[in-house]
């Protein structure tokens, strides 16, 4: 019985200390591998282009409806791909990119239906800088989790 016992309780340490080995992935290695996965860094630069692209549109008093309709749906479909690569495996900086990608949405959204209002043109412009500020909050933060900064 003791035999049994000891034996029992041998395979239970072994198989507690081959599950710890394999589960333990550091935040920096996890977020390299979305990083790499989601094409974050690729895609960052069409994104902020595009918001860019869209706030010129809007401030731009003689763009039409039909110039926002294409720049801002542009926006729109950019904005809920780079919504679909998260989360991250870093709680802070999914709530960054959540925050900065739904005010980019949310801009982008106001702007495809702002045609010649003024004050729907300057709701859709606050809502994509500050959108823009903290998808800079977001990046940096990733970089951090990542070990590059």
């Amino acid at each position: 019985m003791t035999r049994v016992v000891t034996g029992l309780l041998a395979a239970l340490i072994a198989g507690g200390l081959l599950l710890s080995a394999c589960g333990t992935e550091s935040l920096a290695s996890a977020m390299s591998g979305w990083v790499s996965q989601s094409q974050f860094h690729q895609n960052l630069p069409t994104l902020t282009k595009d918001v860019r692209h869209s706030a010129t549109a809007l401030e731009n008093s003689k763009s039409s409806a039909h110039v926002l309709h294409l720049v801002c749906g542009v926006l729109v479909t950019d904005t809920e791909a780079a919504n679909a690569s998260l989360p991250t495996p870093d709680a802070q900086s999914t709530r960054l990119l959540s925050r900065a990608y739904t005010d980019i949405g949310a801009g982008a959204n106001i702007c495809y239906g702002a045609g010649s209002s003024t004050s729907r043109r300057n709701s859709a412009l606050a809502r994509l800088r500050k959108g823009l500020n903290e998808l800079t909050e977001g990046v940096q933060r990733v970089d951090v989790a990542q070990g590059t900064n």
